[in-house]
């Protein structure tokens, strides 16, 4: 039992881990500075939607963030991104914004 709940946590750990390939990565960037940038300003320092900067992100999970971004929030402009990405390469955009968006 002990065995098998290491697995699966570290299983787990492992998919949060994993990386986009390269090319993937560049049209992820892309998709947030043009699709998300659209709503969110094109520095995402906020527009009709609020701004994607690493001190407005602060304090904000991880996963709560990753949730917004696939599933929209409803009632709001706010859509849903599932059909486009992953939640792993969701994880990995909230970490790119998190660090701050530089390129």
């Amino acid at each position: 039992m002990a065995l098998g709940l290491f697995f699966c946590i570290s299983g787990q750990a492992a998919l949060a881990l994993a990386e986009p390939h390269q090319a993937r990565q560049a049209e992820l960037l892309h998709l947030l500075r043009q699709d998300c940038g659209a709503c969110h300003g094109m520095t995402l320092k906020g527009g009709l939607g609020l701004p994607l900067l690493p001190e407005s992100l602060d304090g904000k999970s991880d996963d709560s963030l990753a949730a917004i971004i696939l599933d929209g929030v409803p009632n709001t402009p706010m859509p849903p991104w599932r059909s486009e990405i992953s939640p792993e390469e969701a994880i990995w955009l909230v970490r790119r914004m998190k660090e701050g968006i530089t390129k």
